[in-house]
């Protein structure tokens, strides 16, 4: 097809690709297109008919491949012009090109933008490119319902940012937008493992993809072996197989079946190795496998209850890589939500996720919102958070919250925009800490090293919880409370050290109502909700290699394995790298 139809090949910002490795395709290109028709319905032709095939897979993580060749370009114009009523000039305000010279005439002469250095301009470029990831997944999705029976689902495999392993959001696809193709949305999670398992990879990548249609999922890919680093302990790959449950999956495959002998994943293991013999890999899947056949029936269709949410943007995230923050660019969106998400994991105070699109209707939902880093967002987001904390919701909001438009266009008001009344605080000056420190009555707070990023804040309204110590620039606030309409938010001007927001998110989500049925924090993680029979359920998971003791503080319940009833204030015992589940009675 390449030699043929070299056009197939996206262009890309280092030019076009080169035959050989995968996804390397313009998924906009009609010749492609054609062809993936046909193999798409040939497929459905010859599969869908037997009986043991439950469902249909779309493609495989997938996102644009940076693809820019003209069609798209073209595409991307023809965009803009809806998206700006057909003027120019409207787009230039929006988008600062004024600035450098980059400014746009004529839609006729809109140049490469393969080659802008102005972060609204290529910001944009990324969401549509986004755009056409959704839209590409939904033409496959019409294609198979010419196929499929009612009894087969549909989904894909969405997967996240990578750091060796899943990290964060992925700003090449838009998640909460692809769901739409699919009947259940499913997702790969790979994570650190041996002594580096924590489970907050699997709970966030579970959080995510369960929130985008607040149902179940699928667990399409994980690890079984993978990576060298990644070869289980003893009990590892059972305790990570139910904690994919724990989350709301009702689906766990592994990829892959056995390890390749040869090609570009030789040593990216699979459940069987290279000798195709039976291993301890194998048969902890089937010690798996034969619980969940036993006792399956108790552990599907968990539906969860939380009273936290975070609150996510793609935006935000697209933004800040192109105006990250630190000395040296190192702090990016991601860092910044993992550092809020696991500090909440860590104390189990479990999270539903939000996203811009569905934010306004489902804030009310929560006790507590917590966003982190909502650097370009819409007046409307804004004005939605302003609203949900004067009916009486409570938020935490972290630095470079409402800052720029959802053009990534700085405001030239009070910071943050329109959310100086809601947090009762506003700034001007902004600057990467040096040696300074916090005060504050708050003893987890007291004398705690500023990192990374800091705002002088200006209470206006606001109650001073932290105030930094030993700066140069004056006296400021660091973070601030403020009591707004029925509700209160929280605003941290700066960057905590992990340890200190830990603390401080769990005292904050559990004045808000959160309050863990579980004394216990990080290695024993908790994760519940309700099961397909009615029935309360609890995951407490061990994450370590000592055996744990918690106290249960919640109603009587019944351990799933065992059947050893447990009480109120009962102590709980939990093996290394183990697990229990304990079901109402």
């Amino acid at each position: 097809m390449v030699k043929e139809y070299p056009d197939v090949l996206a262009t890309t910002k280092t030019g076009r690709g080169l035959y050989g490795p995968r996804q390397i395709m313009d998924i906009t290109n009609k010749t492609y297109l054609f062809y993936a028709e046909r193999v798409i319905r040939k497929m459905m032709e010859i599969c869908l008919p037997y009986k043991n095939v439950i469902g249909i897979q779309l493609d495989n993580e997938t996102k644009a491949y940076g693809t820019a060749g003209r069609n798209v370009q073209a595409g991307f114009v023809k965009y803009l012009k809806e998206k700006f009523h057909g003027s120019c000039e409207e787009m230039n305000r929006a988008f600062g090109l004024d600035y450098w010279s980059n400014r746009v005439n004529s839609w006729e002469d809109f140049p490469d933008v393969r080659g802008t250095i102005n972060g609204s301009l290529g910001a944009e470029f990324q969401r549509y490119q986004r755009k056409l990831v959704a839209e590409f997944l939904s033409w496959q999705r019409s294609i198979v319902d010419e196929y499929r029976r009612p009894d087969q689902f549909v989904t894909h495999n969405t997967d996240f940012s990578w750091r060796g392993y899943s990290y964060g959001l992925n700003g090449e696809t838009d998640v909460y937008e692809n769901a739409k193709a699919f009947t259940v949305t499913g997702t790969d999670i790979y994570h650190p493992s041996q002594k580096h398992l924590t489970g907050m990879e699997i709970a966030f990548g579970g959080d995510v993809t369960r929130s985008t249609k607040s149902d179940n999922y699928y667990v399409l890919e994980t690890e079984a072996q993978g990576f060298a680093q990644w070869l289980p302990y003893r009990g590892q790959l059972r305790l990570q197989a139910y904690s994919h449950l724990a989350s709301g999956a009702d689906m766990v495959e592994y990829w892959h079946w056995h390890s390749l002998h040869n090609a570009a994943e030789t040593y990216w293991k699979g459940v069987l190795s290279h000798d195709f013999k039976e291993n301890d890999t194998y048969r902890a899947c089937c010690q798996v496998g034969a619980e969940w056949e036993e006792v399956g029936s108790h552990l599907i269709h968990l539906k969860k209850h939380n009273k936290v949410a975070i609150l996510v943007s793609n935006a935000s995230l697209t933004a800040m890589d192109w105006f990250p923050i630190g000395e040296r660019g190192e702090t990016h969106y991601n860092d910044i939500l993992m550092k809020c998400y696991s500090a909440l994991y860590r104390r189990n105070h479990e999270c539903d996720i939000l996203f811009p699109q569905n934010a306004a209707e489902k804030m009310k939902d929560y006790s507590l919102v917590v966003i982190p880093a909502l650097y370009a967002a819409s007046e409307e987001l804004l004005a939605a958070i302003d609203a949900y904390v004067r009916a009486g919701g409570h938020v935490v909001a972290t630095f470079k919250t409402g800052f720029a438009d959802e053009n990534v266009k700085v405001w030239h008001d009070s910071a943050p925009h329109l959310l100086d009344k809601t947090f009762g605080v506003s700034y001007s000056h902004f600057t990467y800490p040096e040696d300074i420190t916090l005060s504050s009555k708050d003893p987890d707070l007291d004398g705690k090293e500023v990192q990374t990023f800091m705002e002088l804040l200006h209470p206006d309204g606001a109650r001073t919880i932290a105030v930094y110590q030993n700066s140069p620039f004056g006296e400021a606030a660091a973070i601030t409370r403020n009591t707004c309409g029925a509700g209160w938010a929280i605003y941290l001007g700066c960057s905590l050290p992990d340890a200190a927001l830990e603390t401080f998110l769990d005292e904050t989500a559990r004045e808000a109502g959160d309050v863990p049925q579980v004394s216990a924090a990080f290695p024993v993680i908790v994760r519940k909700g309700t099961n397909q029979l009615g029935k309360e359920l609890a995951y407490l998971l061990n994450y370590s290699g000592n055996g744990q003791e918690v106290f249960w503080n919640g109603k009587e319940m019944e351990d799933v394995f065992t059947k050893q009833k447990i009480l109120s204030g009962n102590r709980v015992t939990i093996g290394p790298w183990d697990l229990r589940i304990l079901e109402g009675l």
